[in-house]
């Protein structure tokens, strides 16, 4: 009988694929995922067993505000706050409302290969905005402001997928204040924001939603387990209005109240914080392995050691593709994701994306010795 496959990964034996961008699974929290079900279960309320609010259960809401609250450093509330099924979800849910096919959106270059597979299923007409050491460049976006009038602009501002950047406190204003401007949303994706492993980053762009430009997202995901499939939309009610009269929403009810039920016990019990505190110290310690072991050991490579988040982005010589690169190193069983992945045009060929979020540091140096001995056979 063969293996019926029961998780997105499909990794060969023998493989390190540093292309894997979430937790190992000795990182996924069962146990106190199981403490959290038990004191749920027990409360003698069954509610969340049914169709449930649009917006996401209140009470469940109450607890994430207070949990943003004291993470975020910035009042949070309850009614700024839509529940949903993570944020490639909320993606979708934004395209589906606020754009028709054929509209113009930025995007920076590079960004989230999988948003990009979002934004093309609605047709949408990618920009791509260059990005340096921190962040989005600001005057590369007004020089496009004034050939485009964008619907929105989709950007990572902490900790960015898959280059690592944070967007300074300085260009963080300067965006606020062409989107009002240029009468343009800004949809934050910010679920790395909690993943600091150094120095903090800037507060979220959450902070501006009374601008009523601003919509941000964040995950359960990336601070406790994928498999949850629970996140939230953060703005202004007034711009979630359109989002929670979504066919979807309004014919199956409120995303995840079973999850989001268990997620409010793991909050109450001060389990999500441990959590947090334990993903962050082990991705601080691999961050800073694979720093090291490709400091010394692929010398011809650049890049920025991160902050936070899964990932490093690394930039070949001149001339290094990495798609051909990707196929000698996929026989030698270490593979990556090309830079092109990440590009809106087609560009970025000599990058990759390396994630040190899957694998244990004994494993992240032995990829990183199978990755030299291809990368620096030319150099």
């Amino acid at each position: 009988m063969s293996i019926l496959q029961t998780t997105q990964l499909n990794i060969p034996a023998g493989m390190i694929d540093f292309g894997v961008g979430q937790p190992s699974l000795s990182l996924l929290p069962q146990a106190a995922l199981k403490q959290a079900a038990e004191h749920r279960l027990s409360q003698g309320d069954a509610s969340f067993l049914q169709y449930g609010a649009e917006q996401g259960d209140g009470y469940f809401r109450l607890t994430l505000a207070e949990f943003l609250s004291k993470h975020y450093g910035l009042p949070v509330e309850a009614g700024q706050l839509l529940i949903t099924s993570g944020a490639s979800q909320a993606l979708d849910l934004i395209c589906t409302r606020f754009t028709q096919p054929g509209d113009t959106i930025f995007v920076e270059e590079p960004t989230y290969f999988l948003a990009l597979l979002i934004f093309r299923d609605y047709h949408l007409n990618l920009v791509g905005i260059p990005m340096d050491e921190n962040g989005l460049i600001v005057e590369a976006l007004e020089e496009k402001l004034a050939q485009h009038r964008p619907v929105f602009l989709y950007t990572i501002p902490a900790f960015h997928n898959p280059s690592a950047a944070t967007l300074s406190a300085e260009r963080r204003e300067r965006l606020l204040r062409l989107s009002q401007e240029h009468n343009f949303l800004i949809v934050a994706d910010e679920v790395y924001q909690m993943l600091d492993y150094t120095t903090p980053p800037p507060p979220p762009l959450a902070a501006h939603i009374d601008t009523n430009h601003v919509i941000s997202l964040g995950s359960f995901s990336k601070i406790t387990a994928p498999g949850l499939r629970l996140g939230w939309v953060q703005a202004a009610p007034a711009r979630l209005e359109p989002l929670l009269h979504a066919g979807l929403l309004e014919s199956g009810g409120g995303l995840n109240p079973f999850t989001s039920a268990v997620v409010q016990s793991l909050i109450e019990l001060g389990l999500q914080d441990a959590c947090l505190a334990h993903l962050k110290a082990v991705y601080q310690q691999r961050s800073a392995a694979l720093s090291a072991a490709l400091r010394q050991q692929t010398p011809g490579l650049s890049f920025v050691e991160p902050g936070g988040g899964f990932f490093i982005w690394l930039r070949l010589p001149e001339g290094r593709n990495a798609q051909e690169i990707l196929v000698e190193a996929r026989g030698r069983n270490v593979s990556f994701q090309p830079g092109i992945k990440f590009s809106s045009a087609q560009g970025l060929q000599n990058y990759l994306r390396l994630s040190f979020a899957y694998y244990d540091t004994a494993e992240l140096l032995d990829g990183v010795n199978r990755l030299a001995q291809v990368i620096n056979k030319d150099t």
